[in-house]
């Protein structure tokens, strides 16, 4: 036990430790009870985002006193059908339809609509089933990122907005191997369906796409387009790229030319005088050219053509450039098409369903222009293409035609096309760009009882 001295002051170390402890204590609790509060800053919503919410406000909108809970209605104005008539086939009551008419006219001009224009609308019902529908929303698109909306707001008042989506510039590359078909497998992708025409276009200078394309092979797509936040593709910007089996194009157009073209990697336009299928997609060789027994007659004959099975409908293209001939009934060829090329050569094509648009006797057609479509006229056992080529008026093996290939560029276009070509080549190995095109979301309100 410590012994006492008198001479020494007594040192209290716990009541001096324990009152500042406290202090310092009730002093910080004191600091946040009495701080002043800070408000979150929230960012306002953005454009996809104010969409979403006005959707979701009309899906989950309490039904007025009376109506069913909202339903989506799809709308098409009919010929010869206004705005406001089309509005009332929804059921809603006929001034309430103009109230609807004269909210959307501060947006839109309401009486120029013509037949085919859509708009989605909320539309309530009587739960008895008697009396007028109300109108609870209507959504109408007005442009590629742009629409408009009329909602109806707790007072009963028709609300309208006007809104446009910020939009971003792609450029998309795509890689990946065949699995069945190599138009079927790009669009998965999410490639468009033009991009994928080109490219199909393209590569019939070089393949058959019915022989020569297998499942893993691989091929590389790159192609430009414009998407909304919601991730709606709204435009394309053409294909820069293409490569199929180690063979690649790319898109330059040389100065003084109408359009662009696709040359390989050293310059050469991949452009043949002649296709090798008059068919993109969806087609397999179901018969040859050579002696086989006839599938109607049913003894052997020759065959002095191809046939390419593919569905009803499916786009005939013409192999290269030329004058048609003939787009007439004949025989058992039904609907029968031939075309004259250079030198020497014409093609013609047998059963088909309809003629492209404007093609008759005497109208020139460029390579790659769709100028029918396969069907199964005449003496035919279901759809499929008959094609024959002729050389000096004689038919020969479509399968063996060799033709010429395209022209090679030379000084000043040479050296543009090698700077496209490194452009193109730092997207591939950088996996593709974005940039962004801003555009303000435009809020426009206005307000009309209804």
């Amino acid at each position: 036990m410590a012994q006492f001295d008198p001479r020494r002051q007594p040192m209290r170390i716990a009541p001096h430790a324990m009152t500042a402890v406290a202090a310092l204590t009730v002093a910080l609790f004191a600091g946040r009870a009495y701080q002043p509060a800070q408000a979150e800053v929230v960012p306002p919503p953005s454009a996809s985002q104010m969409a979403a919410m006005e959707a979701n406000a009309l899906a989950t909108a309490s039904a007025p006193d009376g109506l069913t809970a909202p339903e989506a209605v799809p709308v098409q104005i009919r010929r010869g059908e206004t705005f406001e008539e089309a509005v009332r086939r929804t059921g809603i009551a006929p001034e309430e339809a103009s109230a609807v008419a004269a909210t959307l006219s501060n947006a839109v001009d309401v009486t120029a609509m013509r037949a085919g224009q859509k708009f989605e609308t909320a539309i309530s019902r009587p739960r008895g089933g008697r009396g007028d529908a109300r109108l609870i929303g209507l959504t109408m698109r007005t442009g590629p990122a742009s629409q408009v909306t009329v909602s109806r707001s707790f007072d009963g008042a028709l609300r309208l907005r006007a809104l446009e989506e910020r939009v971003t510039h792609e450029t998309v590359v795509l890689s990946g191997k065949v699995e069945g078909s190599l138009s079927r497998t790009a669009r998965r992708g999410g490639v468009p369906a033009d991009i994928t025409r080109v490219a199909g276009r393209l590569f019939s200078h070089k393949f058959d796409m019915d022989r020569d394309i297998h499942s893993n092979d691989q091929f590389t797509y790159v192609f430009g387009r414009t998407v909304t936040e919601a991730g709606r593709t709204i435009a394309t910007d053409g294909l820069l790229y293409a490569e199929l089996k180690g063979v690649a194009f790319y898109r330059f157009q040389p100065a003084g030319a109408k359009e662009a073209q696709y040359f390989d990697a050293t310059g050469k336009n991949t452009r043949s005088a002649f296709m090798r299928t008059p068919l993109e997609r969806g087609f397999r060789v179901s018969s040859s050219f050579g002696f086989r027994r006839h599938p109607i007659a049913g003894y052997r004959k020759m065959h002095q053509g191809i046939d390419f099975a593919a569905g009803s409908g499916t786009p005939v293209v013409a192999p290269a450039d030329g004058v048609v001939v003939e787009a007439r009934r004949w025989g058992g060829y039904g609907n029968w098409l031939r075309i004259r090329h250079s030198n020497g050569l014409e093609s013609g094509y047998g059963h088909l369903s309809r003629y492209g648009s404007g093609i008759r006797a005497g109208q020139r057609v460029r390579q790659g222009q769709v100028v029918a479509y396969v069907g199964s006229t005449g003496a035919s056992t279901g759809p499929h293409l008959h094609y024959e080529i002729w050389r000096n008026g004689q038919r020969i093996n479509p399968a063996g035609i060799r033709t010429e290939e395209g022209t090679v560029l030379a000084g000043a276009d040479l050296a543009a096309f090698r700077a496209e070509k490194a452009r193109i080549d730092r997207i591939r190995a950088a996996g593709g760009e974005r940039r962004p095109q801003v555009q303000s979301a435009a809020l426009r309100p206005a307000s009309t009882q209804g």
